[in-house]
């Protein structure tokens, strides 16, 4: 007897109570060497934040994950990825876990000081110069930003799972 799947539901909101586990908004600490902050802003399609969504990223040297606040910011200390070269640029894989999502959503983080690797990265070179920009962190004071926009102008681009 074969039955059907079961259908998705959406995910969230999140409660921050369910985020106390061992994976958190720091993969390494601040001060190690290496250290990199990369922080950002889940947008909705009308540009709205999106207050109760969930970023996790994840990469060899360890995983990451962190809840937005009220303005839909997130921030996570991390290190760029030394695997680079195996898997085409270092980047982060980003996944984002939010209200009215049936599934998560699935992209990817690029690191701006590494252009001759991203010039050369498979991913990246199918993608329109707009649609590249959605992946490719930029420099701030303090370390990298990585909006994360989920529809309309701007919208990240996200891969099938």
């Amino acid at each position: 007897m074969t039955l059907p799947l079961t259908p998705s539901q959406t995910v969230g909101p999140f409660f921050r109570i369910g985020l106390s586990t061992t994976i958190g908004s720091h993969v390494i600490g601040e001060g190690m060497p290496g250290a990199i902050r990369i922080s950002g802003q889940v947008l909705d399609g009308a540009g709205e934040p999106v207050p109760d969504a969930l970023i996790e990223t994840w990469q060899p040297e360890g995983a990451g994950r962190c809840a937005t606040d009220e303005e839909g910011h997130f921030a996570i200390v991390t290190s760029k990825p030394q695997d680079g070269a195996a898997n085409g640029a270092p980047h982060l894989d980003v996944s984002v876990f939010a209200r009215g999502l049936l599934t998560r959503l699935v992209t990817r983080m690029f690191f701006p000081d590494e252009s001759a690797a991203n010039d050369a990265d498979p991913v990246l070179r199918t993608l329109s110069p707009t649609e590249r920009a959605t992946l490719v962190a930029v420099r701030e004071e303090g370390g990298l930003r990585f909006d994360i926009h989920l529809q309309g102008a701007g919208e990240t681009v996200f891969f099938d799972r």
